[in-house]
């Protein structure tokens, strides 16, 4: 029972880093209906950022909140250079154009940063433990999961008690109705990808604190665990966004806990053979979603 509570923490504090990532790509889905492949670039950006800053003899205290601002000015970045010259495009376009920004921004960094992994030094908590009774639990995974929680919240007050969060889930649910009552587009689209770097940004920090490095690759792996999550919870849903970046993350840590021996490795694989089970059988995932209109 110890050692399965202390994996339930655990795949809490991964899932919470999930929920952050599939969170910003449901807001731009939602408002663009656009499944964003480029969003992992944000943290691939941030990395090179923070890896500059530490090399520059920045504490963690000072890259951490640099991390998100970098993370939303490049979301912003994107949109206005890329994403706002097809507003209004097909569906492939849209996805073509975030894959063409993941391919470009990886291609910069290797042509004029280098291939080679850029290293740098985690906190000296993050592999600290405490004690609770009989259960050792990672400070990190705790700090992880606080302060997604208060992101959270602070994300569901921006969207329902701002004048911001009326436009977006007004627009979100009826993009063209929404325009016609007068809310600004251009603003709102800014906002969203704004509100998704800031997401972005903060899972960032832990991604990077866990890793302690990053390449031009680096935005794969989050970019496919924050779309998973997002398609299994049900593109379009914040709510589902949230619950399905904890599944993920809750699947991953007690699989490979529970499969024996050398079979831990096929975790990723098992994952992803539940993950087509549950699109078979609810194919619309796990919440459900009634409508999201495109731009």
């Amino acid at each position: 029972m110890t050692e399965l509570i202390q994996n339930v923490i655990d795949g809490l504090g991964r899932g919470s880093i999930y929920s952050l990532l599939a969170l910003g790509i449901a807001v731009i889905f939602g408002v663009m209906h656009l499944l964003n492949f480029a969003h992992g670039e944000l943290i691939t950006v941030s990395g090179y950022a923070a890896y500059w800053a530490f090399s520059s003899g920045w504490s963690w205290y000072l890259v951490a909140p640099m991390v998100v601002v970098v993370s939303v000015l490049t979301s912003l970045l994107i949109e206005r250079i890329a994403f706002s010259r097809v507003r209004g495009a097909s569906d492939f376009t849209l996805v073509l154009t975030s894959f063409g920004i993941h391919f470009f921004v990886s291609a910069v960094f290797v042509m004029y940063v280098g291939a080679r992994v850029k290293t740098f030094s985690e906190p000296g908590w993050v592999f600290d433990t405490i004690s609770i009774g009989s259960i050792n639990v990672e400070i990190f995974d705790l700090v992880v999961i606080g302060v997604t929680a208060i992101a959270l919240l602070a994300t569901v007050a921006i969207l329902q008690k701002t004048m911001f969060g009326l436009a977006l889930r007004a627009s979100a649910a009826d993009f063209d109705a929404a325009r016609l009552m007068g809310i600004n587009s251009d603003r709102v689209i800014r906002g969203a990808f704004a509100l998704s770097g800031a997401l972005a940004g903060i899972a960032a920090i832990f991604w990077l604190m866990r890793a302690g490095s990053t390449a031009p690759s680096s935005g794969i792996d989050p970019m496919l665990k924050g779309v998973l999550a997002a398609l299994i919870g049900g593109l379009g849903s914040m709510r589902g966004a949230v619950i399905g970046g904890l599944s993920l993350g809750l699947a991953e840590v007690l699989l490979r806990s529970q499969l024996p021996g050398t079979a831990a490795a096929l975790t990723d694989g098992v994952v992803f053979g539940l993950i087509a089970l549950l699109f078979i059988f609810r194919p619309q995932g796990l919440v459900s979603v009634a409508h999201a209109e495109r731009v």
